[in-house]
């Protein structure tokens, strides 16, 4: 059986799915699987754009060889040298050792590093074109999305950006591979759980190529990214997401995550959102840094402009799924949030004024000073949390 899939009339989806790997990058929960899109043109020259993971090639190549039919394949695109798109490499210079591989210097520099790879090499600069017979392909480097050497490439017969990484996210594709096909609010979900986590460092960098695409006064009518489903009823609906989260606009809203041994500071968590729906506030999401891994928790924080962060002590600091938390956070200079800070301690403190310490660097917005309880909130310590949650809700609101 072939299931590879015809995007236009001489381009096809050869793309494959990944529903055995537990974490992408062995850090991200693939809970709902993910997809490794691959891309085929038939023309006078025959160009395959990006590969699948490894684990995925007998897939793969089936439906390479069904629809080459016995053709040569003449060209090996590379947007994005990352393994789960690169990882078939090998294997497909010994199927067709003729290919001539397309890339950009640093695309090279790469596969050498990756798989000993020396030549079959054609490489490319921005604003090149490579001409296949009707289609032509022209090149946009767009570096730090999110790695040094991603480019796009772009079909000007039939206005396919193939964006790579960009405007992809997790989630396989089950049976529907077009937007229009599928349940589009499960995968935007997904696609900026894979943002947030995976390319949200590099915002400034993605408003950049933006920003070329834009100054490049292309037609896109469909874009194909190397996850998710490809956009050929509404290319835009993606394109005007990722420029919202690139620029860090936020919606009203509050993430309350907390970290609690034995409910203390759990309560302090569920009286501040009681607190919050009081004042209207009616975005809330609580979530439990032991139960939620931090993706997910990363992902709310990127939609929403409050965050409330309560951590109990734990050997006299952070409790350590918090600090996991807050140390990507630091490290990712997210913008565009207020900040409130709560928790608990019994002998010694350290968790409170750890939280403090890490908004050193992410210079958060503090709504109203730290609350901080021994062992338990009392009447005092709810008044003060009567009070954060004003604070923070006067700021979501204004």
């Amino acid at each position: 059986m072939n299931s590879s899939v015809k995007i236009t009339d001489d381009i096809y989806y050869v793309g494959v799915n990944d529903r055995d790997t537990a974490l992408f990058e062995n850090l991200w929960p693939l809970d709902k699987g993910v997809s490794y899109n691959s891309y085929l043109i038939l023309d006078e020259k025959t160009a395959l754009i990006d590969t699948v993971k490894e684990s995925k090639i007998s897939e793969f190549f089936d439906k390479i060889r069904h629809l080459l039919n016995g053709r040569a394949l003449d060209y090996l695109i590379i947007n994005h040298m990352e393994p789960d798109h690169s990882g078939s490499i090998p294997e497909l210079l010994q199927e067709f050792p003729g290919i001539k591989i397309v890339g950009n210097k640093t695309t090279f520099q790469f596969i050498k590093d990756l798989y000993k790879v020396e030549d079959n090499f054609q490489e490319i600069k921005d604003g090149s074109v490579l001409n296949l017979g009707k289609h032509t392909l022209k090149f946009y480097l767009t570096p730090m999305v999110h790695w040094p050497e991603t480019m796009m490439t772009y079909d000007e017969k039939d206005k396919i950006l193939f964006s790579g990484d960009a405007f992809g996210g997790f989630g396989t594709l089950d049976g529907g591979i077009f937007d229009d096909e599928v349940r589009i609010d499960f995968f935007e979900d997904e696609i900026r759980r894979y943002f947030s986590n995976i390319i949200g460092k590099y915002t400034k960098m993605v408003q950049r190529a933006l920003n070329k695409l834009k100054d490049a006064n292309i037609d896109i009518d469909i874009i194909a990214a190397t996850h998710g489903p490809v956009w050929r009823k509404d290319p835009k609906r993606i394109i005007d997401l990722y420029d919202k989260w690139s620029r860090c606009e936020t919606e009203k809203g509050v993430v309350i995550a907390y970290g609690s041994m034995y409910g203390n500071t759990e309560e302090m968590a569920e009286y501040v959102a009681r607190r919050l729906a009081e004042e209207g506030i009616k975005e809330i999401k609580i979530m439990s840094v032991s139960k939620t891994h931090i993706s997910y928790i990363i992902n709310e924080i990127w939609k929403y402009k409050g965050v409330i962060l309560g951590s109990c002590t734990y050997n006299q600091g952070l409790f350590p799924y918090m600090e996991s938390l807050v140390q990507w956070l630091a490290h990712n200079d997210i913008k565009n949030h207020v900040l409130g800070i709560f928790g608990t301690y019994g002998w010694s403190g350290g968790g409170v004024s750890t939280l403090v310490k890490y908004n050193e660097q992410m210079k958060w917005p503090l709504v109203y000073e730290p609350v901080e309880a021994k062992l338990s909130a009392k009447s005092e310590d709810f008044k003060k949390l009567d009070e954060l949650a004003k604070a923070m809700a006067r700021e979501i609101n204004s």
